[in-house]
């Protein structure tokens, strides 16, 4: 979760059953990925295996279809190659150890500081490409800190895509948070700039803007999110605090050019990862973290509200390598 709202928030300790079944739920929504990637684990090594050419062409080969990328994949196989050097028939366990780790390394993105103002509400801008599952994320955030006991504000800038504002709207009732809305073809800027400048806004702990969906390669509508960011600066001292980027899933590694664009457009504080459960290539959320140095956040794992997951490195490579409950 992000630092900010850790401090604000009470935290309420889980009951183990909690995080048990919590454990267990990631576990049975990372399926698809863990079967591709410790399931492939398994059918390489059945039999014994000697460390050679052939073994690390065949673990190559699978952590490329898990999608991690080919850069990430290299790393991880020149580093199995020195750690097993000369140990003869190799040990699956520690295979699996060794990878375990290294990934784990990559998923521990050192966290960029996001500072939070000391009077007035947290500004977070959601931005993406169509498609991604955007709007959907943004509700989804809103009822966590809803629930967490934050008094949240929706905004919808995104007013090109036919139905965007009644989809926030939506979203808004079922949450129980205000959403501000203009009618279609309004400047987003300009939605922007009046719900900031409202005294419900100052009354909010938390604002969430949902921008228009737009390619990476849209020049126009890039140059535009650089406006809308421009507009909050100028309105609230540092905002936005926050600017997360929803990346599908299912998309692969084209989701990492995306990123690298809105990145080198309005700098991105972290990132949503949906579309977890229905993709075998979960290792994308490696990949991304290894490219782009920014901290995953959440990961979207279903379709109810509880299922924008807190990413947590250690446990979501625990459901990947089939761990169980194990301390």
């Amino acid at each position: 979760m992000f630092g900010w709202f850790k401090k604000k928030k009470k935290d309420i300790p889980a009951r183990d059953e909690e995080k048990k079944g919590l454990r267990q739920r990631l576990r049975e929504r990372l399926a698809r990925t863990r079967d591709s990637l410790a399931a492939g684990l398994d059918r390489i090594f059945s039999g014994g295996r000697r460390l050679d050419q052939e073994l690390l062409d065949d673990l190559e080969e699978l952590l490329i279809t898990a999608d991690l990328g080919v850069a990430t994949t290299a790393e991880i196989i020149d580093h199995v190659d020195r750690e097993l050097r000369g140990s003869g028939e190799v040990d699956p366990a520690r295979v699996r150890a060794i990878i375990r780790e290294r990934v784990l390394t990559y998923l521990k993105v050192e966290d960029r500081a996001v500072t939070a103002p000391d009077n007035g509400p947290v500004v977070v801008m959601v931005l993406g490409v169509n498609g991604v599952g955007k709007t959907t994320s943004i509700g989804k955030l809103a009822h966590k800190f809803t629930a967490a006991g934050e008094k949240v504000m929706l905004v919808a800038a995104d007013t090109f895509r036919a139905a965007a504002v009644e989809q926030l709207k939506i979203w808004g009732e079922r949450v129980g948070c205000e959403v501000v809305a203009r009618p279609d073809g309004t400047d987003p800027s300009s939605v922007v700039y009046d719900a900031l400048d409202s005294k419900a806004a100052r009354e909010c702990d938390v604002v969430i803007v949902d921008t228009a969906g737009r390619m990476h390669t849209q020049v126009n509508l890039m140059e535009e999110l650089k406006k809308i960011k421009r507009v909050m600066g100028r309105k609230m001292e540092g905002a936005p605090h926050e600017v997360l980027m929803v990346l599908d899933a299912t998309t692969g590694q084209n989701g990492i050019s995306q990123a690298r664009m809105f990145n080198d457009a309005v700098g991105l504080t972290g990132i949503i990862l949906s579309k977890l459960d229905g993709t075998a290539r979960g290792g994308i959320a490696v990949n991304i973290c290894r490219e782009m140095a920014i901290p995953i956040r959440f990961i979207g794992v279903g379709e109810g509200l509880e299922d924008l997951r807190e990413f947590e490195p250690e446990e979501f490579v625990r459901a990947l390598f089939d761990e169980g409950d194990r301390e």
